[in-house]
């Protein structure tokens, strides 16, 4: 959804015959008899460039450097940090055996969304400028919807994770299984996939350019609904943050045997979560309100700056929810140097307030 907008711009074709383009040449006995007036190449004066591609698929060539528009190459660029990023995390946690727990396969989840987004940005920066067509299109639109659908919806998934972890500190390692962890996110890529091939299935624009939403070939309809499903998501996060806060400050005033040091973990916790919420927020509510109020008779200026965001979250993606996470931080080390720094044990931590 995100990247097809470009798709939008008018390609290159064959130079169309106008009766303009005939220019009178000296050479010849009986200019107004030449069976060819606008063929370029004949008349020495024509300067109309000639297309030298045959083939029906639309094969656009850079000709110069201002053919590239630079939000396009920002997204490229973004989509390559996001894509390294995120196979690092899944690397980390494919050849780690102790990293199997179901707070770690959401994260994998997470990091493999974000990475097909990744991909998909680059992909859609090769389908603007090298392939163009109708089916191209689609394609980038469907893997984006997907890629982006997922990764809110496993963001959501961690969030009821560490929910259920504090609210239920007791039973929780028992009662949530690897399988459940599984299922939970099957579903998730199920509803991504539902969503991502609504386009191809002919909720889409094509045949109707007046019914384009700010990224094309999305119609507005389905723009307002995937926005209308972001801020859902988005309200239910905050009610379960709000949830977690509670409870780590009930068990921060029942343990007062350990009160400062509860109070310093649950203020960091405080603060972590701030930081997801913010971050989330900043990076998806400003392209979810445009999407809402904008079609495609606004500047194309404004849905690149509400686009560019969006995407950084996958950025922030792999900071957030795996590298301050120590127990990846150890596979980092000794997947990278063999050794686990002194401030890292090697035991399993036991999780705290200030991990959610």
């Amino acid at each position: 959804m995100i990247l097809s907008l470009a798709a939008a711009m008018s390609s290159g074709g064959l130079p169309q015959n106008t009766t303009s383009s005939a220019t009178f040449n000296p050479s010849s006995l009986d200019p107004w008899l030449d069976p060819y007036p606008d063929l370029p190449g004949v008349n020495s004066s024509s300067t109309v460039p000639v297309r030298t591609s045959t083939s029906d698929l639309d094969l656009r060539p850079l000709t110069s450097p201002q053919d590239v528009s630079p939000w396009d190459v920002a997204l490229c660029v973004t989509g390559t940090l996001i894509s390294c990023e995120n196979a690092l995390v899944i690397a980390v946690l494919f050849y780690t055996p102790t990293l199997r727990a179901p707070m770690f396969i959401l994260i994998g989840s997470l990091a493999f969304a974000d990475l097909l987004a990744g991909l998909g940005l680059i992909l859609n920066f090769v389908f603007i400028y090298l392939v163009k067509g109708e089916v191209v299109t689609l394609i980038s639109t469907g893997i984006l919807i997907v890629a982006f659908s997922a990764s809110i919806l496993n963001i959501l998934a961690i969030t009821v994770d560490r929910y259920l972890s504090l609210y239920n500190a007791l039973t929780y390692h028992t009662e949530r299984t690897v399988l459940f962890t599984y299922l939970v996110i099957g579903l998730i890529w199920l509803v991504g996939l539902i969503l991502g091939v609504l386009p191809a299935l002919g909720w889409n624009c094509l045949d109707d350019e007046t019914t384009c939403s700010v990224c094309r070939p999305v119609t507005k309809s389905n723009a307002v609904a995937l926005a209308s499903f972001f801020l859902l998501v988005f309200a239910v996060m905050m009610q379960l943050y709000l949830q977690i806060c509670r409870i780590a400050f009930r068990h921060a005033q029942q343990i007062a045997v350990q009160h400062q040091f509860i109070a310093i973990s649950t203020t960091k916790g405080v603060q972590t979560l701030s930081v997801i919420l913010c971050a989330f927020a900043m990076c998806w509510l400003p392209f979810a309100m445009y999407s809402i109020v904008a079609d495609s008779s606004y500047p194309i200026i404004y849905t690149y700056a509400t686009v560019l965001p969006a995407a950084c979250n996958s950025v922030l993606n792999p900071i957030i929810y795996a590298f301050r996470n120590p127990d990846i931080q150890k596979g980092l080390w000794l997947a990278c140097c063999g050794c686990v720094p002194s401030n890292l044990s090697l035991r399993p931590r036991v999780r705290t307030s200030s991990d959610v």
